[in-house]
């Protein structure tokens, strides 16, 4: 595709409907992923180890005031044990992920992450734990972390003030995905398509937020509502644009790493593969004990709490072989090349 990204395109593309015009867009979309990354598709572990959140977004259904929730936390030992257990499997990447918990304080996470660095040398490490300091962030790097995950979720300061309540701002969270750049992580914005009061462009203006941050990762899934929050009776996000958003993503950030991300599974059985048709490279399993993983529900009929999970790799790779792309179970690093 040799049409220029401008705004006018991109807000074309973000809302046309044209079954010729979308195929298009996906074929440029993988053709600049497997310029970059070839056909392979990176494996990631997931582990869910908190579903404690002081946080009270509107549409997460580990929010705070929601007294329904089952609560968790992984010892250090079980979260050991679900690495060894990924490490078994050929994984070379593990995701730890959980609510903004008070209870790991910035001294237990990094004798966490030291641990884990120390039986696992040559694996990444990714965190997923949300807003925290400069100097956090720092001692975290410093004990061995890799890189960071911090969806911003709408770039538009209305729009996020409509999705949080007043105690959070859309400023704080760029400034935390600043510092982290500033640290050195390998550093991951994303955003929710459809999420309650969003418009064509509230979508543009996470376009144009992506392109100033350069994120070395973006995840992209629809909105799915939680029946235990004020948004229980929005529809959920539509796929179609979400995978149009993933493609626009992967032609103006063309080095970057994108999921398929599990909300796109949950929507549909071949969701996955669609976003990997769509430009995205990554798949993230889990790896989280399976006595808790229904606990960690963001929103309502979350795929990979039973069957479908880590061990169930060979049918994973199967689903990405038929795609015409490969697993790859490596660090999958980001790749560092001009464009």
């Amino acid at each position: 595709m040799t049409t220029p990204m401008t705004d006018s395109v991109l807000l074309h593309f973000i809302q046309t409907t044209d079954p010729d015009e979308i195929a298009d867009l996906f074929q440029a979309a993988r053709d600049l992923r497997e310029l970059h990354y070839g056909k392979d598709v990176y494996v990631r572990g997931l582990i869910e180890f908190t579903s404690y959140c002081r946080n009270d977004c509107y549409y997460c259904g580990l929010r705070c005031s929601n007294h329904s929730a089952e609560r968790y936390r992984l010892s250090v030992e079980e979260i050991l044990n679900c690495c060894h257990h990924g490490e078994r499997l050929g994984f070379h990447t593990f995701v730890l992920q959980g609510g903004e918990d008070p209870y790991f304080t910035d001294t237990i996470l990094t004798e966490i992450i030291t641990e884990i660095r120390r039986q696992f040398p040559n694996h990444a490490i990714t965190l997923s734990i949300g807003e925290r300091s400069f100097d956090s962030y720092a001692r975290f790097f410093a004990a061995g972390a890799d890189r960071y995950l911090l969806r911003h979720e709408t770039a538009n300061e209305t729009h996020y003030g409509q999705l949080h309540p007043n105690n959070m701002s859309l400023k704080a969270r760029k400034k935390c995905l600043m510092d982290l750049k500033e640290i050195g992580y390998q550093v991951g914005a994303g955003l929710m398509v459809g999420s309650p009061f969003q418009t064509a462009e509230h979508l543009l203006e996470d376009l144009h937020f992506l392109q100033e941050l350069q994120p070395h990762m973006v995840g992209i899934g629809p909105f799915i509502p939680h029946v235990q929050t004020p948004f229980s009776t929005f529809g959920n996000g539509d796929l179609d644009l979400t995978f149009r958003m993933i493609a626009l993503t992967r032609l103006l950030l063309p080095n970057a790493l994108l999921p398929a991300t599990t909300a796109v599974g949950t929507l549909s059985p071949k969701g996955r593969e669609a976003a990997l048709l769509a430009g995205a490279n990554v798949v993230m399993p889990n790896l989280s004990p399976l006595g808790v993983r229904k606990k960690y529900a963001l929103y309502d009929n979350k795929i990979c709490t039973g069957d479908e999970t880590a061990e169930c790799l060979k049918c994973l790779q199967g689903r990405i072989e038929r795609t015409g792309y490969s697993m790859n179970m490596g660090r999958g690093d980001y790749i560092h090349l001009p464009f």
